[in-house]
Formats: structure tokens, C-alpha cells, sequence
């Protein structure tokens, strides 16, 4: 592919992107759905291990996490990385989610999160998302969320 299409196509998925953190930090429930392919897979923090457009808690879920929360949500991204090709093209980061619940409890969680995405016309679109923290290996189990960059 020629530089100048793989250089358009990785800012066209660093809009995508940018459009995802926006809406999660302003909470907008459509401008998050908007970015993701109708049959995509998620493989996020919040059971189940995966969800499906057969279990996908779209919009509805969106909202209801959402309102999990007191007030806007800080979203950023560091290490962004980007590889494109002609229709597929991936990403991985170093996600930081802040805010706080409306039982008190604050949220500052930096995890890993991996996006893959399709072309479809002359749009991208979130076709899988992957999503993780490490745990420590002690025998615990308990994940390592206390963890920053």
C-alpha cells in the first residue's frame, strides 16, 4: 500500500478513535455506539468473556454504565499505536479511565486495550475490542489494577 493511503488511513482511524474517547468522556451513549460495526466482538473489563451482537448490551448497557457514574468520565489514551492496510487495520494503547461512582468511590484505572477495525465503504469501524489488566502472579488471582505507566 502506498504511504500516502496508509498515512490517510491512520488518520482516518485516529478520528474514529478521538470520536470514542469524546463521547466516553461527555457520556454520549450514541456517539459511542456509532463507532463500532453492527456484528462486532468485545472482549471488555465487565463479564461476560465476551460479548456478541447475539449479547451485545448496546446502547442500553452503554447508558447503564454510564449512569454508574457521578459526573464526566476521564478517558485518555497514551502509547497510541496504529497499523492499517487497505480495509483492516488495528490498534493498541495504554488506556486511563477516571471519574467516580455515585456510591463515592473513585475510579483511576490504566489497563490495556487493543481496537481492530474494518473498512466498510468509506467508513471505519470498531470491529473487535480488547480490553485487559494483568494479574499478579503470587497465586492471588486478584487483578493488578493498581498499576500505572
Amino acid at each position: 500500500m502506498a504511504t500516502a493511503a496508509r498515512r490517510s488511513n491512520t488518520e482516518e482511524i485516529s478520528n474514529v478513535i478521538d470520536v470514542l474517547a469524546d463521547a466516553l468522556r461527555k457520556k454520549n451513549v450514541e456517539g459511542v455506539v456509532s463507532v463500532y460495526a453492527p456484528d462486532n466482538v468485545m472482549f471488555v473489563l465487565a463479564p461476560p468473556l465476551q460479548y456478541t451482537k447475539e449479547n451485545a448490551p448496546g446502547g442500553e448497557g452503554v447508558e447503564a454504565w454510564f449512569s454508574t457514574f457521578d459526573g464526566p468520565l476521564g478517558y485518555e489514551l497514551r502509547d497510541l499505536k496504529i497499523t492499517s492496510g487497505n480495509d483492516i487495520a488495528f490498534s493498541h494503547s495504554l488506556s486511563h479511565l477516571t471519574g467516580k461512582k455515585t456510591s463515592g468511590e473513585p475510579v483511576d484505572l490504566w489497563y490495556r486495550e487493543t481496537l481492530c477495525f474494518q473498512r466498510f465503504g468509506s467508513e471505519w469501524k470498531i470491529a473487535h475490542q480488547h480490553e485487559s489488566v494483568p494479574f499478579y502472579m503470587d497465586g492471588s488471582g486478584k487483578a493488578a489494577t493498581d498499576l500505572k505507566p
